[in-house]
């Protein structure tokens, strides 16, 4: 059957209306708002005070950290020390200068006649060799330091052994040298020179090339009585 225009058949088909959706979403009041808004503040309160609570307790162990003294790489560091309390079992070099000064004539390390450096370092007689001695460190230290001293030779003088002569004696000593009263051989002054492999070597000034101009005069006027008198029995 044909169709005419404005017949119902040729309109459009209407679509249906949207139903209204139950999932609208709800209008939030002025008061629910404020309320969000202080909830918000009072959280972010919260965190700020526990923040600063963690800042508190972790502060000392900054602190202290940073009065740590820094690591130092490589060979351990040493400030110098000042004004404080030496390591114990060294002496101040000085007070064994003042030990051969007082006694004129010891021995290094070996026993005899005259007073030993090593067992006045070590308080004690020694068994053995010293450096096997708790106190060997600071009798090395003693023994170099009178060796490297201006006011001290050192000999093979008393018993053929390594023996330290004070300045104080030396006339008396280059005195009974030149009377014959001393072979001039034990006079034989002896320095050891430090090599660059690590060695020693023993330098040797024989009598009387060792003795200064001074010393020289004032063994012109000891006897040979005076000049034994001076170093001691054990001539």
């Amino acid at each position: 059957m044909k169709t005419t225009p404005g017949t119902a058949s040729s309109r459009p088909a209407r679509r249906p209306k949207a139903k209204p959706s139950s999932a609208a979403p709800k209008r939030v009041t002025a008061k629910q708002s404020a309320a969000k808004r202080a909830a918000a503040r009072s959280s972010a309160a919260k965190r700020a005070a526990a923040k600063r609570a963690a800042a508190k307790r972790t502060a000392p162990r900054r602190a202290a950290a940073s009065t740590r003294p820094a690591k130092l790489s490589g060979a351990r560091r040493r400030a110098p020390r000042r004004g404080g309390a030496r390591p114990a079992g060294r002496a101040p070099a000085n007070r064994w200068l003042r030990f051969v000064e007082q006694h004129g004539v010891v021995l290094a390390s070996a026993r005899g006649p005259v007073p030993c450096v090593a067992e006045a370092v070590a308080g004690q007689p020694i068994v053995g060799s010293w450096w096997a001695h708790p106190k060997g460190k600071a009798i090395f230290a003693a023994l170099s330091a009178l060796d490297d001293a201006d006011d001290v030779r050192c000999f093979k003088l008393v018993d053929g052994k390594v023996t330290f002569v004070h300045r104080r004696v030396w006339p008396a000593l280059a005195r009974l040298a030149a009377g014959g009263a001393i072979d001039p051989g034990r006079v034989a002054a002896i320095q050891q020179e430090h090599m660059p492999t690590g060695e020693h070597r023993n330098l040797v000034t024989p009598f009387p090339d060792w003795v200064p101009d001074d010393v020289a005069r004032a063994a012109t006027t000891l006897s040979l009585d005076d000049a034994r008198a001076q170093l001691g029995a054990w001539v």
